[in-house]
């Protein structure tokens, strides 16, 4: 199994920063965790950007256990 780390709205979302989810591909993890942590979640998930090992990836991008899948939501900010 693959790590899910999960960051801000997705991580308030799922309940939690960090999962270990089954999965062969990101698009076959990201359904599983989609069915373990519910709507809100999905609904996060939809605006999220992917990585895989500090690279960005697609759903069909290929995942082992050894790897650790980023969901990171958009972020706004910055200095006033």
């Amino acid at each position: 199994m693959a790590i899910l780390r999960l960051f801000a709205s997705a991580r308030e979302a799922a309940g939690t920063g960090r999962d270990d989810v089954p999965g062969h591909t990101v698009g076959e993890l990201l359904a599983t965790a989609q069915a373990r942590y519910g709507e809100a979640f999905a609904a996060v998930l939809s605006s999220c950007r992917i990585w895989v090992n500090g690279e960005s990836a697609t759903a069909d991008t290929v995942i082992s256990a050894r790897d650790e899948v980023a969901v990171l939501p958009p972020v706004s900010g910055g200095a006033v």
